[in-house]
């Protein structure tokens, strides 16, 4: 019995597979967000809460729309990401430095630990009124409060994942006759590549928090300062748009080390395994 080629090629089997317009990924990432907006609209367009308490969406999407116009958001936006850029740089330097000179030698443990240990457990957002004693009221205050937040999450991570290497692969590059640098090099730090990963997402979290608080310090620029003078005006519009651009900064930022952590550790099974998902 034979079979077309038109049959062949109308059967479901070989009939080629519909692109979805819309990704699976990104229905599922919008799915709590979109029941989010829709729990506020439905507060809100009943009267629950006066409009100057909770705006709603629409005047949210409005004002945020007219700062974007009016030129005010962008100047401020730039502002907020060098502040977090800096804190985050000097931080994260600091941080790496501490870690690996305490993970990689007994001596350094003991000289460096103890005393990060100590100042993990400060809260560091209650330096505020020391920081402006010591620095003034400029940028610098600023970028020091969000260094100090971004510092020990990295330290930590990084002075674990250095611990946690595998110590078969460190028996093997001494069997190989690697010189204590280049096991280093070679082995201990790419296998705590993922930790300090791991760690710099944390710290990029803890970076926008001390934003919010430091750009409360007689800012003049900034999200923060945006989000101040609403307060002053009652413009609770603005300040939901404040808080929304920093959730989206937040996200954003974690997005981008999420695809540096994917590219860096594209060797690893998991990351393949996600690749498939």
């Amino acid at each position: 019995m034979s079979v077309s080629l038109t049959s062949l090629s109308a059967s479901p089997k070989h009939a080629p597979a519909r692109r979805r317009i819309i990704p699976a990924t990104l229905l599922r990432r919008l799915m709590v967000p979109a029941a989010i907006v829709a729990l506020w609209y439905g507060v809100t367009a009943h009267g629950y809460f006066d409009a100057q308490t909770m705006p709603t969406p629409y005047a949210v999407a409005v004002s945020f729309w007219q700062l974007i116009v009016t030129g005010q958001l962008w100047p401020n936006l730039l502002i907020s990401l060098q502040r977090v850029a800096l804190g985050l740089l000097f931080g994260g330097a600091i941080g790496v430095i501490l870690a690996l000179a305490a993970s990689l030698s007994r001596f350094g443990e003991d000289a460096i630990d103890a005393t990060v240990q100590m100042a993990r457990t400060l809260p560091h957002l209650a330096l505020i009124p020391l920081m402006i004693l010591w620095f003034g009221i400029g940028e610098t205050p600023k970028i020091v409060l969000i260094a100090l937040g971004s510092l020990f999450p990295i330290y930590l991570n990084l002075f674990s994942a250095v611990r946690g290497a595998d110590r078969k692969l460190i028996e093997a590059a001494s069997t190989l006759g690697l010189s204590h640098a280049e096991t280093v090099f070679h082995v201990i730090l790419p296998a705590a590549v993922p930790g300090f990963l791991v760690g710099l997402r944390q710290a990029l979290g803890a970076s926008w928090i001390s934003l919010v608080v430091a750009e409360q310090i007689n800012a003049s620029s900034g999200i923060g300062y945006l989000v101040m003078n609403a307060r002053d005006f009652l413009r609770t519009d603005i300040i939901f748009d404040g808080l929304l651009v920093y959730a989206l900064l937040g996200l954003a930022t974690d997005q981008a080390v999420r695809l540096l952590e994917r590219y860096l550790l594209a060797w690893r099974p998991s990351m393949i395994t996600a690749k498939g998902i």
